[in-house]
């Protein structure tokens, strides 16, 4: 079940891809659905996404698909056809439309990963523009990589680190680890006989070991920019 603004956000659209064949930027979905920021538009999208209403064209970032409508939203065209139908009917009605533009999200920035200060201690100090097509569904945050620790993974000093938000993670992901609530790092986690192993990816450097109530999963890799100078 949707609720109002996610039924407001599909049936805006709905409407600009029937009218223009390109579907709205994030700031023409902000301002139509009254929202304070890009970021609230994200959520939405997402959780539209996830239950199967909409999905976002690979390899482009402006490019969504509406692959089914609410009931309540088809906004005086013919209702669509009841089960499967319904599908083939939202795409038949847009064959031949141009194909969507590009767009750019901007997620906050944090600072520079092994600064040595918790992620909420820097939360909001600026941001950063990232193509939608890198991002997929949930909360998404950037870190400037600074050090070595990480170059066998393809992570080098300068890269900016795109962290989807969560305090879980399976064993073998590269994660955003808070320890002792002071210092941030980006590692491989594992668990190893009760207790965290955070793991290096350059043979230089240990592995890490603490017990679990001292770190603190904070996100975990979702894409990787690069700047060359």
């Amino acid at each position: 079940m949707l609720t109002a603004k996610q039924h407001e956000l599909i049936r805006f659209i709905q409407q600009k891809l029937e009218d223009t064949g390109i579907s709205p930027s994030f700031e023409e979905m902000k301002e139509a659905l009254d929202l304070k920021s890009k970021s609230g538009v994200h959520r939405l999208i997402s959780a539209l996404e996830e239950r199967g209403f909409i999905r976002r064209l690979p390899n482009r970032a402006r490019a969504l698909e509406v692959v089914k409508l609410p009931e309540d939203a088809v906004m005086g065209s013919p209702k669509p056809a009841p089960a499967n139908d319904a599908v083939s009917t939202a795409l038949t009605a847009k064959a031949g439309a141009p194909e969507p533009a590009n767009d750019i999200i901007d997620v906050p920035l944090h600072g520079r990963i092994a600064a040595g200060a918790p992620i909420e201690a820097i939360e909001g100090q600026s941001s950063m523009p990232v193509p939608a097509a890198l991002l997929g569904p949930g909360e998404h945050y950037a870190l400037e990589v600074s050090g070595d620790s990480m170059v066998e993974a393809g992570i080098f000093d300068g890269d900016f680190a795109l962290i989807k938000r969560t305090d879980n993670a399976r064993d073998g992901e590269i994660v955003v680890a808070l320890v002792d609530n002071e210092e941030a790092t980006l590692k491989y986690l594992r668990r190893d006989a009760g207790r965290v192993r955070l793991d290096p990816a350059n043979s230089a450097y240990e592995a890490q070991m603490y017990e679990p109530h001292r770190v603190q999963v904070q996100g975990k890799l979702a894409g990787l920019l690069r700047r060359y100078h």
